[in-house]
């Protein structure tokens, strides 16, 4: 809990300098007090030696209960537990297109894509007088409009590169992987480029990499709210055509389904969504959520039309284990999630593998 600590500590700094009483503050408290409980000092009155013990500890990964610490936790940071699961959700439901018709490198690249959307927000920042000061980071709450036009800049670039890539995929008329491969590189090394004589912008880029789900703000969690029930909408509406679309284009074309209007959609959503998430939650946790979960749910359903049940699932399930063991341990949450995500991913090969085993005795 030393990051909770942390935060609360620097967020009271922020809001009450050094030297000015904040309501509620520790001053405040003892001039409140009756003269004669101020002048016993650091002495303890005789029937309290020692103060009550706490249930558990909430400043120490090794105290307490493992629940009890992630309740205590969620004053502070439950925006960014909501956030975590909304997103993952939506994430896991967006990526299984990609991991169904095995597109999972085109998700690296269009999260990369949304980094350099980032980076070029900061480099024009630098040169135009819309970046925040030079001793805050783009992703401060207090650097105004900045936020807004890094958000706008990571979602344009990651739609831009989504049609690229799922264009150069159903048309062929290029190697789809060698334009995938190009988008990431490009957009990886760009990125860094821009910023290379900025070290605020250097540290800004490293932070989207890691992740950023700490700080979420409650706008964001409508933001995602209403875009997995939007999509789950859509989802209900068109099942059947969305089923169709992925397990068998062609078909889907020959019913009446215009594959460029599918295309365009498809591209501008898995944009969106990268985009938002890249800005939010980081370009981990965002690449993690977009693909692990597809990936668990497609080796532990038979059908495809299970996956839209089980990838959700896996992804809300995966994300509350890491935070619990983020929060009670003290690890980053973004890693932790993709680490807990990748043991369901191994998890459903090895019950795959049982289940393949087991069929093949009963088959001898």
């Amino acid at each position: 809990m030393a990051v909770c600590s942390l935060v609360f500590y620097a967020g009271s700094l922020w809001a009450h300098p050094p030297g000015q009483p904040s309501p509620g503050s520790l001053d405040e408290a003892v001039r409140q007090l009756p003269a004669e409980a101020v002048s016993e000092g650091p002495h303890r009155p005789a029937d309290h030696p020692h103060p009550p013990p706490l249930p558990f500890d909430v400043t120490s990964p090794q105290g307490g209960n493992i629940f009890q610490s992630f309740v205590a936790s969620w004053r502070l940071f439950y925006r960014s537990y909501l956030v975590g699961w909304l997103a993952g959700m939506l994430l896991a439901l967006v990526g299984i297109s990609l991991v169904a018709r095995s597109q999972i490198f085109i998700a690296a690249a269009v999260s990369q894509a949304s980094t350099l959307g980032l980076a070029l927000a900061l480099w024009a920042g630098s040169l135009l007088p819309i970046g925040p000061p030079e001793h805050c980071l783009a992703h401060c709450t207090a650097c105004g409009c900045f936020g807004d036009i890094q958000s706008v800049l990571a979602v344009g670039f990651s739609i831009l590169a989504s049609l690229l890539t799922l264009q150069a995929y159903w048309v062929k008329r290029e190697s789809s992987e060698a334009i995938t491969g190009w988008v990431f590189l490009i957009s990886a090394s760009l990125s860094v480029l821009l910023l290379a004589h900025s070290p605020h912008g250097l540290e800004e880029i490293r932070h989207v990499h890691s992740s950023t789900l700490i700080g979420a703000s409650g706008v964001e969690v409508w933001i995602f709210g209403l875009l997995l029930m939007a999509y789950v909408g859509f989802l209900a509406l068109a099942g059947r055509r969305v089923l169709l679309w992925i397990t068998d284009p062609a078909m889907a074309a020959a019913v009446g389904l215009k594959a460029g209007r599918w295309i365009l959609w498809e591209s501008i959503w898995i944009g969106l969504v990268v985009g938002l998430s890249i800005r939010t939650a980081g370009m981990l946790f965002t690449f993690g959520s977009l693909i692990l979960p597809p990936l668990a749910a497609q080796l532990l359903c038979r059908e495809m039309r299970s996956m839209f049940f089980a990838a959700p699932a896996v992804a809300l399930g995966s994300h509350t284990i890491g935070f619990l063991l983020a929060n009670h341990f003290d690890f980053p949450p973004g890693q932790m999630n993709v680490a807990i995500s990748g043991l369901a991913v191994l998890l459903a090969w090895l019950l795959q593998r049982f289940r393949l085993v087991n069929r093949n005795s009963v088959t001898r």
